[in-house]
C-alpha cells in the first residue's frame, strides 16, 4: 500500500459545517455562573427539567431540552473561561443526527471556540475502515468567523493525527518524504532530499549511520522543503524528527515499548503540520523545513552500543544507547539549519520518556536558549488552550554528557533528568545565536475524550503557529 499511497492535507475537514439550516436546534453555552443567571431567564418548564436532569454547566456537559411535541429544541453546554474548544468538540458524535446552531449574540471568541471545536470533533481515522459512520451532528458557520482560518486549523490538526496514526508499513521514509513532497507541490515550495550513501557524500554522517540498518526501499533520508512568503519577512526553520518505525536497535525495546513507535515520527508530523498552516495562510516570511527519516532497525547494519559517530558539526558522539537515536539525526539537521541564520529554529520531537514521566502525556516539554522567546511561547500556548510547560536547559548537568573517548555522549552518565540532558544535547548544535525552542511531546492520546480519539495527536500545533506570527510582527527574536 505504502507506494500508491500518499497521506495529503484534507481540505474539506470541517465540511460537517455547513453555510445554512431550516429550524436548526439552538446550543447555548453557558459557564456555571451563567447557569443561574439563565435559569432566572427560562421558561419554569425548562429550569425545571434542567434542575431534574442536574446539569450544572460542567465543561463539555450537556442538557438536552425538548419542547412540547417531544422533540429537541434546545441544547445547554457547560463551558468555561476563557472558552476551550474542547468543550464543543464532543458534540458532532455527542448529539442527534440533525443541524444546530449557536445562540445568538455569542461572543466572537465563542464562536470561534465553537466553530474549530466543532470541526476538530468530527476528525476520523478512516483510512483502512471498510465501514465507518460520520458524525451527522452539523453545525451552522457562527456569525463573525474566520472560516478559512477555521478550516485551515482543523485541516492541519487532522493531518497530523492521520501522519503518526498511519502504520510504519505505509509511513516509511519514502512515505514521508511522498507527504512532504505532496505539500510542496500544493503550495509551490522547492524540495530536494539526499537519501541512502548520499547522505555521507553530502556530509551527514550521522542520519546516515542511524538509518542504515534499515535496508534498500527503507534508505534514511534528509528531506529540506523552502518556500517563501516575503523575500524581507524572517527567516523560520523548522526540524522535525522523523524516525518512522523505532525498534531500539541492537538496544531492542520489549514488545510493549515498541508496540507505538509507529508514532516516533510525529516530530516530522508536526513539522509538516506548521508548514502547512504557514503556507496556507501565506505568512509573510522565509520558511525551511528539514526532517531527517530513517528507521531504526536491527540488521547486521545496525550501530552499536558504545560506537563513536561523527556529525555534520564535527564533534564526536559516543553512543550510549542505540534506542537514543532521536537526537543523533536531529543534531545532523540542526547543524545544517544555522546555515540559513534563522529568526527562529524550532524543532520537534518524541524524544524522550522522562519527559511523560515529569509530564504526562498531554503537556509536552519546551526547551529554549531565548528567555523573551519561551515568554512567548508560553502566553500563546494560554491564548489557544493549547499547552506547553517549560523545562530548564540547566547547565551544569552537561557534565553528565562528558565522555572518556569522543567530543560527547549520546546519552550520558545519569539515570535522572533525561529530558533535560537530550536537551543539552542538542543545544551543542544549535546554530551560534540562533533563537531555539525544542519541544518534546508524545504525539498520541492514550485513550480516547471527546473531540481527540485514541491515535496520533498534534499537541502544541496551534501555540506554535501562533508563535510563528507573532514572530512577523516582530521580525526576529535575536
Amino acid at each position: 500500500m505504502s507506494e500508491s499511497y500518499t497521506v495529503i492535507v484534507n481540505p474539506t475537514a470541517s465540511d460537517h459545517l455547513i453555510e445554512t439550516a431550516d429550524a436548526p436546534v439552538e446550543v447555548v453555552a453557558l459557564t456555571k455562573a451563567e447557569l443561574e443567571s439563565w435559569l432566572t431567564k427560562a421558561e419554569p418548564v425548562e429550569s425545571a427539567w434542567v434542575e431534574a436532569l442536574g446539569f450544572s454547566a460542567d465543561p463539555g456537559k450537556q442538557a438536552l431540552l425538548p419542547a412540547a411535541d417531544g422533540k429537541l429544541t434546545r441544547v445547554l453546554l457547560g463551558v468555561e473561561e476563557p472558552v476551550d474548544l474542547w468543550a464543543f468538540a464532543g458534540l458532532p458524535e455527542a448529539l442527534p443526527e440533525g443541524d444546530y446552531h449557536l445562540a445568538a449574540q455569542s461572543p466572537r471568541a465563542l464562536a470561534e471556540a465553537a466553530a474549530l471545536g466543532w470541526a476538530v470533533g468530527g476528525y476520523r481515522f478512516r483510512r483502512y475502515k471498510t465501514k465507518d459512520k460520520a458524525p451527522v451532528a452539523r453545525l451552522v458557520w457562527p456569525e463573525g468567523v474566520d472560516r478559512a482560518a477555521v478550516t485551515r486549523l482543523a485541516a492541519g490538526v487532522g493531518w497530523v493525527r492521520d501522519l503518526v496514526t498511519t502504520p510504519a508499513e505505509d509511513m516509511g521514509p519514502g512515505d514521508l518524504e511522498r507527504s512532504a513532497r505532496s505539500l510542496a507541490t500544493s503550495y509551490g515550495a522547492q524540495i530536494s532530499v539526499i537519501s541512502g550513501a548520499q547522505l555521507l557524500e553530502s556530509d551527514y554522517p550521522a542520519i546516515h549511520t542511524v538509518g542504515r540498518a534499515a535496508g534498500d526501499g527503507r534508505e534514511a533520508r534528509l528531506i529540506d522543503l523552502t518556500w517563501t512568503g516575503s523575500q524581507t519577512g524572517p527567516q523560520v526553520t523548522l526540524i522535525g524528527k522523523g524516525v518512522c518505525f523505532d525498534s531500539g536497535g541492537l538496544d531492542l525495546k520489549s514488545p510493549a515499548n515498541m508496540k507505538l513507535m509507529k508514532k516516533d515520527m510525529g516530530g516530522a508530523a508536526h513539522a509538516l503540520g506548521l508548514a502547512y498552516l504557514i503556507m496556507d495562510a501565506g505568512l509573510p516570511l522565509r520558511l525551511r523545513v528539514l526532517v531527517p527519516a530513517v528507521e531504526n532497525a536491527v540488521s547486521g547494519e545496525a550501530f552499536r552500543p558504545l560506537d563513536v559517530l561523527r556529525t555534520r558539526q564535527g564533534l564526536t558522539v559516543e553512543v550510549g544507547d542505540t534506542d537514543a537515536e532521536g537526537r543523533l539525526i536531529l543534531c545532523d539537521a540542526l547543524a545544517e539549519a544555522g546555515r540559513d541564520r534563522p529568526d527562529l529554529l524550532l524543532d520537534m520531537a518524541t524524544l524522550t520518556g522522562a519527559a511523560r514521566v515529569a509530564l504526562g502525556t498531554d503537556l509536552p516539554a519546551l526547551f529554549s536558549n531565548n528567555d523573551d522567546l519561551a515568554a512567548a511561547a508560553l502566553a500563546a500556548a494560554a491564548r489557544e488552550a493549547d499547552p506547553l510547560w517549560r523545562l530548564p536547559l540547566h547547565q551544569p548537568y552537561q557534565r553528565f554528557l562528558e565522555s572518556k573517548v569522543a567530543d560527547l555522549s549520546s546519552t550520558g552518565s545519569s539515570g535522572f533528568g533525561g529530558a533535560i540532558t537530550a536537551a543539552l544535547f542538542l543545544e551543542r548544535f544549535v546554530p551560534e545565536g540562533a533563537p531555539w525552542i525544542h519541544v518534546d511531546l508524545m504525539a498520541w492520546n492514550t485513550a480516547g475524550r471527546p473531540g481527540r480519539p485514541e491515535g496520533g495527536e498534534a499537541q502544541g500545533l496551534r501555540a506554535l503557529y501562533a508563535l510563528v506570527q507573532t514572530t512577523v510582527e516582530r521580525g526576529s527574536w535575536r
